[in-house]
């Protein structure tokens, strides 16, 4: 995200000892209503509450548009990783979406282990609206 440009939400949530936040922005630079093309940034905090050490190994994406076009995306890690988090450690990464409509809505979960135990959960990441300013009255 342009340092110069302020992230527009805040979302966040704690499932399982894990705390997932979101922050958005409109990249307007990147945008073309001509086309209908509507970039958006997001900046996820993943934040480890827990008293274990964990590893996301996987992510699930539900990604909605205006129209009700849907999306699934689904992988290993987040953005080429597979952070390890200890007790009170936290990780963050940017990535983004293209959408044909200036409204979006994006969530899913990730896929953690529990490094001690070896046991999958899955923590959820909270739904979050992408919209254009131009959208709001």
């Amino acid at each position: 995200m342009d340092a110069n440009m302020e992230p527009k939400t805040l979302n966040s949530i704690v499932t399982a000892g894990i705390r997932v936040s979101v922050r958005t922005l409109f990249v307007p630079d990147q945008s073309s209503v001509k086309t209908q093309t509507f970039v958006f940034a997001y900046r996820i905090s993943i934040k480890n509450e827990s008293t274990s050490t964990v590893q996301l190994i996987r992510r699930h994406w539900n990604i909605k548009d205006a129209f009700g076009e849907q999306r699934i995306v689904a992988g290993d890690g987040v953005v080429g990783q597979q952070p390890v988090l200890a007790p009170g450690e936290e990780h963050s990464y940017i990535s983004g979406c293209v959408f044909k409509t200036s409204v979006g809505l994006m969530e899913g979960f990730y896929t953690f282990v529990n490094a001690g135990a070896g046991q999958e959960f899955e923590a959820r990441i909270p739904a979050f609206t992408l919209i254009t300013p131009f959208s709001l009255n």
